[in-house]
């Protein structure tokens, strides 16, 4: 939690740097006088006004945490709430081009005691407490990269093979894509396209670190502009992989302020954006191939409807069979076969993804 102090200072800040330099003096003394004030201000209790305690004591606006109450219930809900407000755990992904998982684990046990595997991803690792990438040698010489288990195990999902040529859509900042780079390794390859030229440049500086050799990054919309691939790749691809622009409500502890820029109407608006992304990603399928789609979000509109309009629009496109799917993943798989995690169950960000197969 940030000390009270330094909000206020930060809010001080605000005022000043927005315009609003002669408020900046009433703003600092409003707010000292809130914190001195603060244990006695009870806000409203769960049992007795659940809206009105997600809003005020957890910090969500009125519109995510009304529809969390329906999904999620009084306790569901404010269980989620609580986990996107905390720290979440530190993650990092075993490069296996250049070791095992048990490797990594001898190297970092020193200084990281509470290092373990991931109870569901199957190369990832938990520390048990921050780490600064540029302080670890391991890091600096690609033998892991730091990763969500959750976003971890849409890989494991999607379940790239030694050898194989794959596609990622929405690629950069190239963590999937690398991830998948290291699966397929050497005699595979992952072409990784993404519409922000800035953004995609850190695929290849990803790679670098890593070691790899097998990835190739293209600047274009993967809604609209797929079909510019043909030229310099004529086949499909043995898998493809949609990890589509969303929400993003899974990765409220991440990334705080997104309850405060997504708006009411976001998720049924992006999930056109999604539809056509599946859309086109679906061509460069090979038959018998694979097409995972995956969103940081758990809202219907983004995560189940997208998944039955596909189904619907396409009749050689079926839902990977439950039995299918790693035995990894089983803990976060539901009756369907979609991939679910929560914040406040398992420890993985809030994820959605399911698996397709093509028809032969």
């Amino acid at each position: 939690h940030i000390p009270a102090a330094a909000a206020v200072d930060q809010m001080v800040r605000c005022a000043r740097t927005s315009g609003a330099s002669r408020a900046a003096g009433f703003v600092n003394g409003v707010l000292r006088h809130l914190v001195r004030e603060l244990d006695s201000i009870a806000p409203p209790s769960l049992e007795a006004d659940p809206l009105s305690h997600l809003v005020h004591a957890l910090s969500l606006p009125e519109w995510i945490a009304a529809r969390w109450l329906r999904r999620f219930g009084a306790e569901g809900a404010a269980a989620l709430a609580e986990a996107c407000n905390g720290r979440p755990p530190t993650t990092l992904r075993v490069n296996c081009q250049r070791g095992s998982r048990g490797d990594l684990v001898d190297a970092l046990r020193v200084r990281f005691p509470a290092v373990a595997p991931c109870a569901v991803a199957s190369t990832g690792l938990t520390l048990g407490k921050p780490l600064h990438p540029g302080q670890e040698t391991s890091f600096r010489e690609g033998l892991f990269s730091i990763q969500d288990e959750a976003s971890q195990a849409v890989i494991d999902l999607l379940d790239p093979k030694p050898g194989e040529h794959i596609l990622d859509t929405c690629a950069a900042p190239g963590t999937k894509a690398n991830a998948i780079a290291e699966r397929v390794g050497p005699d595979g390859s992952v072409v990784a396209t993404d519409r922000h030229e800035r953004r995609l440049s850190l695929v290849g500086r990803e790679s670098r670190r890593l070691g790899l050799s097998n990835l190739r990054a293209h600047c274009l919309d993967a809604s609209v502009e797929l079909g510019q691939l043909r030229a310099d790749h004529p086949e499909a691809f043995d898998r493809v992989l949609v990890d589509a622009p969303c929400s993003g409500l899974g990765t409220l502890r991440r990334n705080p302020d997104a309850r405060w820029r997504v708006r009411p109407d976001d998720p049924e608006r992006l999930a056109e954006s999604q539809r056509k992304l599946l859309d086109q990603a679906l061509q460069w399928v090979r038959p018998g191939g694979a097409l995972v789609y995956s969103v940081c979000t758990f809202e219907p509109e983004e995560c189940e409807d997208v998944v039955a309009a596909f189904l619907a629009a396409h009749d050689n496109v079926s839902l990977a069979a439950r039995s299918a799917l790693l035995e990894t993943l089983v803990p976060w798989l539901d009756e369907t076969g979609y991939l679910r995690s929560f914040p406040h169950r398992g420890g993985g960000d809030g994820f959605f993804a399911a698996r397709f197969e093509v028809a032969s």
